[in-house]
């Protein structure tokens, strides 16, 4: 068995990548248009409809588990006529604005079927 010898590795010129026809910009230091390269990602639109199956399950769920403790409270503020402050509440627990509102919508047209319903 040979040993290998241990120590700085030297890159000789032939080893070494050539450089692309073009060069990239790698940034610039100053100006309007300072700072590193970086590439634009495209937005995902993460917008989709529910299939029949996935609203039938969802519809079985709520059924069997009821609703959340928060849920509830948000309901009952909804009954009482505090909007904005079933919003902060759910804002809070479901993390975002956009998706508090739709917390809110959905349990507002829940009570609305209840009250439809009697």
């Amino acid at each position: 068995m040979v040993k290998k010898k241990k120590g700085p590795r030297f890159i000789s010129k032939v080893q070494l990548r050539p450089l692309p026809a073009t060069p990239i910009s790698q940034g610039v230091a100053v100006g309007t248009k300072k700072g590193h390269t970086v590439l634009r990602r495209k937005r995902v639109s993460r917008i989709h409809r529910v299939s029949k199956r996935g609203k039938f399950v969802k519809e079985l769920i709520r059924e069997v588990a009821g609703f959340a403790p928060y849920e509830r409270r948000v309901m009952e503020l909804l009954k009482n006529g505090l909007d904005k402050r079933a919003l902060k509440l759910a804002k809070k627990r479901v993390g975002s604005h956009q998706r508090a509102k739709v917390k809110r919508e959905e349990l507002s047209t829940v009570l609305r079927k209840a009250r439809a319903a009697h």
